[in-house]
């Protein structure tokens, strides 16, 4: 697939961060994608995926497929994304998904660099355990990367768990390079080719041997590389404390009427109405 323009990216971004917001509101997807199409921009293709989107879910019942169906418009990894939060024994839900892509878009449509994209793509599989094998795929066939790119990520596939990820980035940097070219004169260099630049190959060696997530915050730190979300469960305290105080009044009458019982008996003309006292 090529790379869509700017305009595209942004309005994804706006599609994806409002069926996270609605999605909380127990609104069927279908409904919500039909809402969010008259606020998309006219002059992108986007409202026409919308409904292609809509009209698949309809019949199937996933986003997924009908993303897939998509290839000259929705990356592999967005697919793959949802894919998997449609999963039923996936171990995370769409409303995550819907944030990764949503920050992922925004990150496309503000002057990003296959750098940043490789690292928080590595990171949300990371992070979320959604599989390394069908991740890296996905992430190999983004228009982003160029042969080079996708040669390393088919390497990384076999070696992750195996070699520190920040050896894996230090390595291919011209930080590497320039390490070489101080120790030795005329040194015999590598011959793949360089993916990263001077500061990340720095963050990278400054990282090595430590928690890989800490890694990926220092480059978010110093480059600006985005972030991944993080799952926060929701709180539902305001839907239980009226629950709550409603029990807890019940069991405040029926701690008065056992105090009145053993005191000598239960007054029960207040539970009459007026005059039904003296009716008796």
């Amino acid at each position: 697939m090529p790379l869509l323009d700017r305009e595209e990216y942004v309005e994804q971004a706006f599609l994806f961060r409002e069926l996270a917001d609605r999605i909380e509101q127990n609104v069927a997807t279908q409904d919500l994608l039909s809402l969010i199409k008259e606020e998309l921009l006219a002059t992108t293709k986007l409202p026409m995926a919308v409904d292609f989107l809509a009209s698949e879910l309809k019949l199937v019942g996933m986003l997924s497929s009908a993303m897939a169906r998509l290839r000259h418009y929705f990356a592999p990894f967005q697919t793959f994304v949802v894919s998997e939060a449609e999963n039923e024994r996936g171990k995370y839900d769409r409303l995550v998904a819907f944030r990764i892509l949503e920050r992922e878009a925004r990150y496309r449509a503000n002057s990003p660099t296959p750098q940043g994209l490789f690292v928080y793509q590595f990171e949300c599989i990371s992070r979320n355990r959604l599989g390394y094998n069908k991740g890296f795929e996905a992430m190999a066939g983004d228009p982003m990367f160029d042969e080079s790119w996708r040669e390393w990520i088919k390497v990384l596939s076999r070696q992750v768990g195996l070699v520190d990820f920040a050896d894996m980035i230090y390595v291919r940097s011209e930080h590497y390079l320039n390490d070489l070219r101080r120790r030795d004169q005329d040194p015999k260099l590598p011959g793949k080719p360089i993916l990263f630049a001077e500061k990340e190959g720095r963050i990278a060696w400054a990282n090595r041997g430590k928690d890989p997530l800490m890694l990926f915050a220092a480059l978010e730190r110093q480059l600006g590389y985005p972030t991944v979300p993080r799952h926060e469960p929701i709180d539902r305290t305001p839907q239980i404390l009226p629950v709550l105080l409603r029990r807890v009044e019940r069991l405040e009458t029926r701690l008065k009427l056992l105090e009145e019982e053993q005191k000598g008996g239960i007054d029960l003309s207040r539970f009459m109405g007026p005059g039904a006292a003296g009716t008796t």
